[in-house]
């Protein structure tokens, strides 16, 4: 399976998890588009990948602001007629610390863009796969939307709110042939997340999520896998 010819939108891709996949579906062919917050991480990831040969557009979105995102919808049907693969990987973590002690606009922030941003990218950018009858959405979770996670209930419960919406909606879309998918990463070594006492080497790296999303995109067409648990080898 390839690619080539296809538009992939990829969130969250200025940096980390969402520059390497967004370097992987290049690589397998697919013009990319970057979005993120921040203009100059974005243009930096597309100029790399365009440097590698592959195809890339930056394109400025906040996806807790609904015309943000009808915006990047607009822009890529203009732009591409329509969308093969989305990645839903924009995420924020929220401030540590006990539940009781969150501040409101911390759990605001954390739902607004790990579940709400979710949402406004699935209900403008899905109607153009169902119009193809063909595409692959791919959420990226949390194994803390699998597990207890003292001290980040805010980020937990977004995830667990993620994976149900994702279980929903692949139930909802299966019959048109688009594949929903969830990614439930372990601790991954990032800039955004470096994880302070771990060994970096043996965490998982964001290399590892993108080649989850390329097996999960590679599939024979027949069947879906709905959820990938990703753990690193060696407990770091």
């Amino acid at each position: 399976m390839s690619l080539n010819g296809k538009c992939a939108v990829v969130t969250g891709a200025g940096t980390g998890i969402g520059a390497a996949i967004a370097a992987k579906l290049a690589n397998m062919g697919a013009s990319v588009v970057l979005c993120g917050r921040n203009q100059s991480s974005l243009d930096a990831v597309a100029e790399k990948i365009v440097h590698s040969g592959g195809k890339a557009e930056a394109f400025v979105c906040d996806v807790t602001h609904l015309d943000s995102v009808k915006a990047l919808a607009k822009f890529v049907e203009q732009k591409f007629g329509g969308i093969e693969v989305l990645i839903n990987n924009a995420g924020v973590g929220g401030l540590p610390g006990p539940l009781h002690e969150l501040p409101p606009n911390s759990w605001d922030d954390v739902m607004n863009t790990n579940l709400r941003g979710v949402f406004y990218c699935i209900q403008n950018l899905a109607p153009f796969m169902i119009r193809a009858k063909s595409g692959h959405i791919i959420n990226i979770s949390s194994l803390a939307g699998k597990n207890a996670l003292p001290g980040g209930a805010a980020y937990s419960a977004s995830k667990w709110a993620l994976n149900g919406l994702s279980y929903s909606v692949a139930e909802e879309l299966r019959a048109l042939n688009i594949r929903v998918s969830v990614i439930c990463p372990g601790s991954v070594h990032t800039d955004f997340s470096p994880h302070i006492g771990k060994s970096a080497d043996k965490m998982l790296q964001p290399e590892d999520v993108a080649h989850a999303v390329e097996m999960l995109v590679m599939q024979a067409p027949q069947s879906f896998v709905s959820e990938i648990l990703l753990r690193p080898t060696q407990k770091p």
